[in-house]
């Protein structure tokens, strides 16, 4: 049985909705790792590529220490020299990669360092891969290459990624981000004409990181790309 309707409701009448907007904005803080090139100079040096790392899940947190652990950093705590600014931030305890944050800080980071901005790359595994590829389809024209690991992206915008330099990896036996997320991303920007690289290693499950860090083609391969017009 349905209820008769409110009499004081029904005869009540309203405006018509009009369209309004109102701009917000939302305070984010980035902790970060930052290494610099020996031979870089605050006022008046060359200016340099700049290598942003996002780091997965299990880093998250309030101490930097624990970004160390895999990617850019380790290597860096190792004795690796880059020849860039290697920014590595830390997503906030129980909090995902928050995109327009993401740019926010990298847009600082254009302020504060001399960074060459038709040199800026992005890489990132399992959690840090789902938001290298985000990045990379909200602005494509931004990034000179990005190198997404063990991540997942929405494969109906992939066509977006058509002119930018990507190598994806993924592991073949990952129980955590099925490797058919990454296959379905190359796939949709090969299908808009791109020629994007993916590596899967047969035989590997969750961590394909720690080998493709190690490749040094990997790295040969992204400092040598520039943006497109560039």
């Amino acid at each position: 049985m349905n209820p008769s309707p409110d009499p004081a409701l029904s005869s009540q009448s309203s405006r018509a909705q009009t369209a309004a907007s109102v701009e917000v904005m939302v305070r984010y803080r980035f902790d970060y790792l930052l290494a610099l090139p020996a031979e870089y100079r605050a006022e008046g040096g060359a200016q340099w590529p700049l290598l942003v790392f996002l780091h997965g899940r299990g880093e998250r947190g309030a101490d930097l220490a624990v970004v160390k652990r895999n990617g850019p950093p380790k290597l860096i705590e190792e004795g690796r020299a880059f020849p860039a600014i290697v920014v590595s931030p830390q997503c906030p305890a129980e909090e995902w990669w928050s995109a327009p944050a993401l740019e926010a800080f990298i847009a600082e980071l254009q302020r504060r360092y001399r960074v060459d901005a038709d040199r800026i790359y992005v890489t990132g595994l399992s959690m840090g891969g789902f938001a290298t590829w985000e990045l990379a389809v909200r602005q494509p024209e931004k990034y000179a290459a990005v190198v997404p690991i063990c991540g997942a992206g929405e494969a109906s915008l992939g066509g977006r990624l058509r002119d930018l330099p990507v190598w994806a990896f993924h592991g073949a036996k990952d129980p955590v981000v099925p490797v058919q997320h990454t296959q379905a991303m190359v796939d949709a920007i090969k299908a808009a004409g791109g020629a994007p690289r993916l590596t899967i290693y047969p035989e590997v499950e969750h961590d394909s990181w720690t080998q493709t860090y190690a490749n040094e083609e990997v790295w040969t391969w992204l400092f040598a790309q520039r943006r497109s017009g560039g």
